[in-house]
């Protein structure tokens, strides 16, 4: 076994030598005696193990699977309950992890929303009704249940680990042993929210050994070993669109089912009634992390009789969202390593006729333009005519940087210009999130009721913003695979069955007179 250390991302902005230098040491020497390891900038470590022990994993989440899943459903919603409450007793310690590990204090409290909304009273409740019910029909009681898939294997991101490996409880409250890896270069939260927090209420229900596993490995050996092991039933994973598919048909060829949480390319649509100010403040959340969040607005569609308050206004909005240290509870940017397609999507929008409204340039942590520089600004292009918009590959791909195209269709009667910016989101080869801006009741109603694209829809609202019972994740086309909708994981990784229970019924006369 050998261990990963987290160095507190502060130490990047702070000195950038001296940060890297340590991270160097720390993989050539991962020894927890070093002197690397002692260093003032070093937040933790995890173990890294081989695979013996990722097959172990396997083999107890298997040996675990029959007898957790015939504990009480009702017993497996009080976990999520406890694990909920267990979230908040320990919010400063999974918010401090976080800010070492790069997530700006603020959106790691976002982020941990997600999870307390996941496991909310309300949410829990609806989780009831959809895997249990049953009725009386001519003697016989009727039931229609979900039943656990087996065991469920999770890959969560490295951009958002948290949020995504603490989904792992629902999948347990199905029935389901799961096995999850910690994303190598991001473990410690992962490592801190289950192993610390959810197996100790598993101890306390005398879950079986085995029903929850964390590993933290080389990724492709341990994903392989899931696509080749039968014991491992679903696999949910979350990546990039393409390499997703890919995995998708991997997964259905070898009999398993996969659960993708991919890309996202997401619309936000201000019709010409809308409260644009309101408006704005959901438009800047494109800007959040700087862009490296997969549900955030990627593209705006603006009706052209309001386009030049809106993009004014977003325009000094966005400038007004400048760098800092993570901690700093008014900042929202994180650094961006690697640039070049920004500037390659960004030149590309200009020579095709986008007009740069705002930012475009790397920048140092007090805001000075430098190519050096450890964050993008903030960057918002014009493209006049929907239509044409097609050809900017801003537009019709993620880009997972602060790099927002506001696309102003030409004028036309409202009636058909409402048409075309429908036919335009359900255009999208994405369906993460879509939202509204609307004061009208019939534009709100045409587009609730003809926007099929999207696992979520949001009107009026925080297109990021986590809510009980509706979705936090998944949706359609790239960003779901041939099976994606709106993902309650705890539902995804468990299937349907019915039964039926008679007493006193003759076969003869069920089959022929009932």
């Amino acid at each position: 076994m050998g261990w990963v250390y987290t160095v507190s991302s502060k130490s990047l902005l702070e000195d950038v030598f001296t940060s890297v230098s340590l991270k160097r040491a720390l993989e050539q020497d991962p020894d927890p005696r070093s002197a690397a390891a002692q260093h003032p900038y070093v937040v933790g470590r995890c173990g890294v193990i081989g695979m013996p022990d990722v097959v172990a994993a396997t083999e107890a989440a298997a040996a675990a699977v029959d007898a957790w899943s015939s504990t009480p459903l009702a017993d497996r919603l009080r976990l999520g309950a406890r694990f909920r409450d267990k979230l908040i007793e320990h919010r400063d310690t999974i918010l401090e992890i976080m800010v070492a590990e790069a997530h700006p204090v603020t959106l790691a409290r976002w982020e941990l929303t997600c999870l307390i909304q996941a496991y909310s009273e309300e949410s829990l409740a609806w989780y009831e009704q959809q895997m249990y019910a049953e009725r009386e029909f001519l003697g016989r009681r009727l039931v229609v249940r979900r039943q656990a898939d087996g065991v469920v294997a999770i890959n969560p991101p490295q951009n958002a680990p948290v949020p995504n490996s603490g989904l792992a409880v629902l999948p347990l409250m199905a029935g389901n042993a799961v096995v999850v890896r910690a994303p190598r270069s991001i473990a410690l939260s992962t490592l801190y929210i289950l192993r610390e927090l959810a197996v100790p209420l598993l101890e306390e229900m005398q879950a079986p050994p085995g029903t929850l596993n964390i590993v933290c490995g080389t990724p492709q050996k341990i994903i392989d070993h899931w696509l080749d092991d039968p014991r491992i039933n679903d696999i949910m994973y979350f990546g990039a669109s393409e390499a997703g598919l890919r995995f998708e048909q991997e997964c259905v060829a070898r009999g398993k089912k996969p659960i993708l949480e991919l890309a996202g390319n997401d619309s936000l649509v201000v019709w010409k009634d809308a409260d644009i100010p309101a408006a704005v403040e959901a438009i800047c959340e494109a800007f959040y992390g700087s862009g490296q969040i997969c549900m955030v607005p990627n593209c705006v569609i603006v009706h052209p009789e309001i386009a030049d308050e809106l993009i004014g206004r977003l325009k000094s909005a966005a400038e007004a969202i400048t760098p800092g240290y993570p901690d700093d509870p008014d900042v929202l940017l994180s650094p961006v390593r690697r640039s070049e397609r920004f500037f390659a999507l960004l030149r590309q929008a200009l020579d095709q006729g986008g007009r740069l409204v705002c930012g475009g340039r790397r920048v140092e942590l007090d805001g000075t333009p430098s190519q050096a520089g450890q964050f993008l600004q903030p960057t918002v292009v014009r493209v006049d005519g929907m239509a044409e918009s097609a050809a900017f590959d801003m537009v019709r791909q993620e880009t997972f940087f602060p790099l927002l195209p506001v696309v102003v269709p030409a004028p036309t009667a409202d009636a058909t210009l409402l048409e075309d910016v429908i036919d335009f989101v359900n255009g999208n080869d994405y369906g993460l999130r879509n939202s509204l801006w609307a004061r009208s009741a019939d534009v709100i109603e045409r587009f609730v009721t003809r926007v099929r694209n999207a696992g979520l829809l949001k009107v009026n609202d925080s297109h990021i913003g986590f809510l009980p019972v509706v979705p936090t994740h998944g949706g359609t086309g790239l960003t779901g695979g041939a099976f994606g909708e709106g993902n309650y994981p705890m539902l995804k990784t468990s299937h349907v069955q019915g039964v039926s229970l008679g007493k006193g019924i003759s076969p003869r006369v069920a089959m022929f007179e009932n």
